[in-house]
């Protein structure tokens, strides 16, 4: 059983696994609801379709193709020290912390480079489709990214007493997100919480064969 579920089994698992899902949830969304539409789950939980140009959670900063290509060359960084840490043996929960990062970016990378080409423009009036005969609603490299789950989990005001603030309408935890979004985040938070020392050694480790290397060039 140990021969059949490997370190790098294991992380192809893991990085198909969440890209698929990731592209399943955002193609259906994308083709099934309007731009801005909201589909309630609970009170604290909705399906609410948005796009946005720049990072997790909505962020946008410099500009798109400056992101993209941002994003094509952290998951290179990111896939080449996988490749390390696999080969050397490293723990496996440590090995998937890292691969739900490097897929989680990934797959906003697929947005980014292939939906302005494959889909149509979504708007408040129109449904976009797949492959359009008029082609898509952007270039290679400038599609936009599908966001969709949003936890409202506190809507309420600020009490009327409270200064600056009194009276205005408060939402905790407004951002809207992909489940690419979530990888990513689910990956960071457990190597802070469980790898923090983990991953200082994988540095030190790394460094060290790269040192290695160096000196037998010499």
């Amino acid at each position: 059983m140990k021969k059949l579920f490997t370190k790098g089994r294991i992380t192809l698992l893991v990085i198909f696994s969440v890209l698929i899902i990731d592209q399943i949830i955002k193609i259906w969304v994308k083709t099934h609801m309007y731009w801005h539409q909201s589909n309630r789950v609970t009170d604290w939980f909705y399906i609410y379709f948005t796009e946005n140009n720049g990072m997790a959670f909505g962020m946008e900063i410099f500009g798109k193709l400056f992101l993209t290509t941002f994003r094509i060359v952290a998951v290179a960084l990111i896939g080449w020290y996988l490749y390390k840490i696999i080969k050397k043996g490293f723990k496996t929960g440590y090995i998937v912390c890292v691969a739900l990062i490097l897929t989680g970016a990934l797959g906003n990378i697929i947005d980014s480079v292939f939906y302005g080409v494959i889909f149509n423009e979504s708007t408040h009036s129109q449904i976009a489709s797949f492959m359009p005969e008029g082609g898509g609603y952007s270039t290679w490299f400038y599609g936009k990214v599908v966001d969709m789950f949003y936890f409202p989990i506190i809507d309420t005001n600020w009490p009327t007493w409270m200064p600056f603030v009194g009276g205005e309408h408060f939402i905790f935890f407004s951002p809207i997100f992909n489940f690419a979004d979530a990888a990513i985040s689910c990956g960071i938070i457990a190597l802070l919480l469980f790898y923090s020392k983990y991953l200082n050694e994988s540095y030190h480790s790394l460094d060290k064969d790269k040192k290695e290397a160096t000196d037998h060039e010499k």
